[in-house]
């Protein structure tokens, strides 16, 4: 859809959110608070989102029926993960709105054609190469180098579908991942902070973004953001520019999450997108003007967006596993943690379970406050 043709969708008009999970379920808080409905479709009954929402479809994400079905209930649709089919998508489109569209999932759901749009847009973004044999293997290596990262094109995420490629020994063993699907092959770069920032447009095709943030993982699962980011003014106006030109690329709607290297104080690269909502922009609920959750359904009914105005500094910590029971106990000790848990039916090692998010002037005592939960950090 062009920003000429976006329909302005207002309350009590039934949203349809695909996927039933925490950011499924922090864009359904908000659009109820604004008046919406909401309808999820999720596998999952009671799913984190389906417990917040005025109806769930509990059905598997590849059942045309029951997208359809949801279509047929919604005035407008969208998704909170990247791996939902395009034809069914487009399908659901004839009857209900789909401002998003789908040329966004089919760039940012296969990472050889994200790297290849980042490129196209004029930005830096790692070297790269495709692979599907052992042949394509030997190439990408010779053209990308050591060390690298191997990267199912599709699927995967928080370090599941990819593999380190630091030798020639390990080209052999790559088989076991190319084998079983399409793949590409990314250069580990070196950088001195992981960031990201929040973009989206507004029914006139404005471009607003959120502040760039430093994000700290470990295991690969995103554990503590920053925000905003302890980084150069430079950093900062590029990390702005960047998101710019990819939102107006996209012509977007919704929320986009970028992420990024930060290479020095001066250079940046750009990672990878997310077509939704990101981890790393829960802060924006309590410490900004406007939520992340509250402009993506600004932006996909239509309606206006305010400047963003981040308030105070912040921290967000991840709850992975059994750090929920352990920030449970400790909430009577910690007024100033403002907690979230998802409702997810059942803890396991290393799923993101809920967040803390701290507000203050002093970033350095916001990260003391969130290293009380040392459970699985």
């Amino acid at each position: 859809m062009s920003s000429n043709s976006i329909k302005t969708i207002l309350p009590p008009a039934t949203i349809g959110i695909v996927g039933g999970g925490q950011l499924g379920q922090m864009m359904a808080l908000i659009a109820k608070s604004m008046g919406y409905h909401v309808g999820i479709l999720d596998p999952t009954p009671q799913a984190p989102a389906g417990q917040v929402a005025d109806f769930q479809i509990v059905a598997e994400y590849d059942d045309v029926a029951a997208l359809m079905k949801l279509a047929q209930q919604a005035d407008v649709l969208t998704y909170e993960f990247e791996n939902v089919d395009e034809a069914s998508l487009l399908k659901a489109n004839q009857v209900t709105e789909l401002p998003q569209g789908v040329n966004l999932l089919h760039i940012t759901g296969e990472r050889l054609n994200e790297k290849k749009f980042i490129h196209n847009c004029g930005l830096p973004v790692t070297r790269f190469a495709a692979v599907a044999d052992r042949k394509s293997m030997l190439t990408a290596v010779e053209k990308v180098g050591y060390p690298a990262i191997l990267k199912t094109t599709s699927g995967g995420y928080d370090g599941h579908g990819q593999m380190d490629i630091n030798e020639p020994a390990d080209v052999d063993k790559a088989a076991e991942l190319y084998e079983q699907q399409p793949c590409i092959l990314e250069a580990r770069q070196k950088f001195i902070a992981e960031a990201s920032v929040m973009v989206t447009r507004d029914l006139n095709g404005k471009v607003i973004t959120f502040p760039l943030v430093e994000n700290r993982h470990k295991n690969h699962i995103l554990h503590t953001t920053i925000a905003p980011g302890q980084f150069s003014q430079t950093v900062h106006q590029k990390a702005r520019h960047y998101a710019e030109v990819i939102a107006n690329s996209l012509d977007l709607y919704g929320v986009l999450g970028i992420e990024l290297f930060v290479i020095d104080d001066q250079d940046i690269m750009v990672n990878e997108l997310a077509p939704r909502p990101h981890n790393s922009g829960h802060y924006t609920i309590e410490a900004c003007n406007i939520s992340q959750f509250e402009a993506h359904i600004r932006s996909i009914c239509g309606l206006p967006i305010p400047a963003v105005i981040q308030t105070q500094p912040a921290v967000m910590r991840n709850l992975l596993g059994t750090d929920l029971t352990l920030a449970r106990k400790l909430l009577k000790t910690h007024p100033e943690w403002h907690f979230h848990d998802y409702g997810k039916a059942e803890i396991r090692p290393q799923r993101k379970m809920g967040h803390v998010t701290v507000l203050g002037d002093h970033i350095d005592d916001l990260l003391k406050s969130t290293d009380m939960l040392k459970g699985e950090n």
